[in-house]
Parts: C-alpha cells; sequence; structure tokens
C-alpha cells in the first residue's frame, strides 16, 4: 500500500495504515502554518500509534517555532530520519538537542529499508502492548 497526498510544504506518502514517509520540497521554510497543516493530515489520514520516516533527499529548514513543535502529537511513536549529508544529519541533530527534555522517539539513518524495519518493528511492539 503506498498513496502519496501533495501538501503545500511536500510530498506524504502513506506505506501502511500506521506509517508514512515525508518528503519536504526542496528549498522550504517549514513553519507553523506547515506544522499545523502536516499534524491536521496525520491526525485524518494514519491509524495512531504511527510512526514517520522523514525522508531529507531535499534541502530545507524550519523557523524555530516548528522546531519546537514538528513532533509535538503524542500520536506519534516514532520517527526515524533518512539522511544524506552531513548537513542533513547536523539538523536532525540541531532538532533532537532543541527539543531533548520532550523524549522524542527520534533516530538518524542513512539506509531507507533499515529505518523502515526499525520503525515497524517499534509499531509491532506498541500493538502488542495495547
Amino acid at each position: 500500500m503506498k498513496i502519496s497526498y501533495k501538501l503545500s510544504f511536500g510530498t506524504i506518502n502513506v506505506l501502511e495504515p500506521n506509517l508514512a514517509e515525508v518528503i519536504v520540497n526542496e528549498g522550504i521554510i517549514f513553519n507553523e502554518i506547515m506544522v499545523d497543516e502536516y499534524h491536521d493530515f496525520l491526525l485524518t489520514v494514519l491509524k495512531p500509534p504511527f510512526s514517520l520516516l522523514i525522508n531529507k533527499i531535499n534541502s530545507y529548514s524550519y523557523t524555530y517555532g516548528a522546531q519546537q513543535i514538528f513532533c509535538d502529537l503524542s500520536e506519534i511513536h516514532a520517527i526515524g530520519v533518512m539522511v544524506w549529508s552531513s548537513a542533513s544529519l547536523l539538523a536532525i541533530d540541531t532538532l533532537k538537542s532543541i527539543n531533548n527534555h520532550k523524549g522524542w522517539n527520534i533516530k538518524s539513518f542513512r539506509d531507507r529499508d533499515e529505518a523502515i524495519s526499525w520503525l515497524k518493528k517499534g509499531l509491532d511492539t506498541v500493538s502488542q502492548t495495547l
């Protein structure tokens, strides 16, 4: 199952009812309004708890406000981030450090299949405890 949705900031590919891949368009400055659109989409389309693969294939940035709320949904179980460069790895490390006190379950990967496997394994564990 793969269904693609175009949003104002990029594309979200729904891979499974509780797993989606997010690809932000090149050059976007992700702001709080886009975060609201993103959160609304996730809550409407995905089955909680859900996990996300953020594919940083493109170069983009976040406003400071967006950085603080990007992953602030209790329905998000885990976030795997596909990094393609040292710059994208640094951006994710910054995002994690800004929100370290929130306990986000976020991990960086250089291999997409490995990231998806980690996300699915985490969802399997969560579904067994529900």
